[in-house]
């Protein structure tokens, strides 16, 4: 007896000492995200055509930088998507007032999300609200799908708006699954419905994860339905109170055009051939596949055998588990919002990457517990025995060895960090301040990057709620910086009030699109003369200018 007392209390302390290994190592996996903030997103990625690596950051954060460096968060004419998406650039200047403003700071802000989204889905993971708790384990693989995932380890490091969009579903989801064991349950709605509507000024695509929401708060009532509608309820009236409250402050300040604008250069052409929605949609889902190789596949499959699978055990199991049909939905709403937009982009998967990595461990368990003989339905043929743990166990497997692969490939770029743009947009900078040109102002849709990165004043080449020429007359930039190549239309613009000289180009990106950032000097045309784009074409080089790239 004492001996068989030795070997489980020895099992119990092996055991714990190996969930204190795995722990450790999410937390060094975690902690890479934080290693080398101010360094450039990977070349040699496979998501090297995202813009959000050269734009994003500074657009989205552009109020709060303004703010701590001009003393103005907003620039009338220009891009102000804080209008339409103030909870970050919120944040971030909160942020600001202790740090100052700079790149590796705004950086940290999204890193922290990322740790807080890797507790939060150990909590979601762990502790569902319906039954007893998960194992450890399950949570555990949950949460190692996430930190070692290389794509998620490149966008969640980036200062963007996804990190945190997906702190707020994780927090929404964990009072959602957990309604039946409120003691107010409809009070806790109206807290859900408070963080949606966070979730939707945070970035406005989360909208469409109102279905996983409400499918998380309904399935646990299920028994209970009126309280269910009640919840549900509770929940979309304080989101539209919430939503309602800021729309109304500011049509007070008269920002609806700034708002209305952030809709309308989101707006993507959409092809002429009446099936384009089904292009549109076999494009954005097959996407997913830029989050992993392996895991979407596998996610794919754990739904696809629930499907039919159904009316087993397991598959009951599945189906009645609110975050395995919450993380279905929350996939198919960004895929349906990518459909509509035919746009699809790899930071936009940085969301529902979560979802697809729960979908692979919610199967996991499922299977795990149950057989698929175990239907009446599903009778054992003579000579084969298929095993619902069996498969549990290959898909956990399976699991285990991409996170391994994608752990590697994580480290790899962790510990060989890349300075290219940021060196670029810093030299740009020096240039700018030993070669006095007038107004220090720049003109460049990367302008807000830069301004993040170097404190160089800054506006928006390309968007903006007026036209560029406008600006142009308005703010008198002395420099413009382009992309490898000069833009016809942008040259126009610029040719109406100015005579071009190309002064510098730095190395950046790996992008052949984005390989060289190329500076130009503004001189305005000799005593206030203004062309008129009507009576001379001002789309090619003209006399007084200097300029080496292509116009194309």
């Amino acid at each position: 007896m004492l001996q068989k007392e030795t070997v489980t209390h020895r099992a119990i302390r092996l055991r714990r000492w190996g969930y204190a290994v795995w722990i450790a190592a999410i937390a060094g996996f975690a902690l890479l995200h934080a290693w080398h903030l101010r360094a450039d997103f990977p070349n040699g990625s496979p998501w090297v055509c995202d813009w959000a690596k050269f734009t994003d950051e500074g657009w989205y954060g552009n109020a709060a930088i303004r703010a701590h460096l001009f003393g103005n968060w907003y620039m009338a004419g220009d891009f102000n998507p804080a209008v339409a998406v103030p909870v970050w650039p919120f944040l971030e200047g909160l942020l600001f007032f202790f740090t100052g403003v700079t790149v590796q700071a705004a950086r940290a802000l999204a890193v922290a999300c990322f740790f807080l989204n890797l507790v939060l889905s150990y909590l979601l993971l762990r502790n569902r609200g319906v039954g007893s708790p998960s194992p450890r384990w399950i949570a555990l693989l949950g949460v190692t799908l996430v930190a070692t995932s290389p794509f998620l380890y490149c966008f969640s490091r980036l200062a963007i708006l996804e990190p945190l969009q997906v702190t707020l579903t994780l927090a929404a989801l964990i009072l959602a699954v957990r309604l039946p064991r409120s003691q107010r349950p409809v009070l806790r709605s109206i807290a859900i419905g408070l963080l949606f509507a966070l979730i939707v000024l945070t970035k406005t695509t989360g909208l469409f994860l109102f279905p996983a929401l409400l499918w998380a708060m309904v399935v646990p009532l299920w028994q209970r339905r009126k309280l269910a509608l009640r919840c549900a309820l509770a929940m979309t009236g304080a989101a539209c109170a919430a939503f309602g409250i800021w729309i109304a402050l500011i049509a007070s300040f008269g920002l609806l055009g700034d708002y209305k604008y952030y809709f309308f250069v989101n707006t993507y052409e959409k092809p002429t051939e009446f099936y384009w929605p089904l292009v549109s949609f076999w494009w954005s889902f097959h996407g997913l596949l830029w989050i992993d190789h392996s895991l979407i596949p596998l996610a794919g499959a754990v739904v696809l055998a629930a499907a039919i699978a159904c009316r087993s055990a397991w598959g009951r199991k599945l189906w009645r588990d609110p975050l395995f049909g919450a993380s279905l939905w929350a996939v198919a709403g960004y895929v349906l919002f990518m459909a509509i937009q035919n746009h699809p982009q790899p930071r936009y998967f940085a969301v529902p990457a979560f979802f697809c990595f729960f979908l692979v461990v919610l199967g996991v368990e499922a299977l795990g517990a149950e057989s698929f003989l175990d239907h009446p339905d599903h009778p054992n043929p003579p000579g084969r025995s298929i095993s619902a743990r069996g498969l549990g166990w290959a898909v956990a497997i399976v699991a285990a060895a991409a996170a391994g692969v994608h752990g590697a490939q994580t480290l790899r770029y962790a510990t060989h960090p890349e300075y290219t743009w940021v060196n670029a947009a810093t030299q740009l900078a020096l240039y700018i301040d030993t070669h006095p040109n007038g107004n220090r102002l720049l003109d460049s849709i990367s302008g807000d990057e830069i301004t993040l990165v170097t404190h160089v004043p800054s506006l928006c080449d390309d968007f903006g709620t007026q036209d560029l020429a406008p600006k142009l007359a308005a703010y008198q930039p002395g420099w413009y910086a382009s992309w490898d190549d000069l833009d016809p239309g942008t040259l126009e613009d610029l040719h109406t009030f100015y005579s071009l000289e190309q002064v510098a180009s730095f190395p950046a990106f790996d992008d052949p699109d984005r390989s060289l950032l190329v500076l130009f000097k503004l001189h305005p045309l000799p005593n206030g003369q203004v062309r008129d784009p009507s009576k001379q074409n001002l789309r090619i080089a003209l006399p007084g200018d200097k300029i080496d790239a292509p116009i194309e």
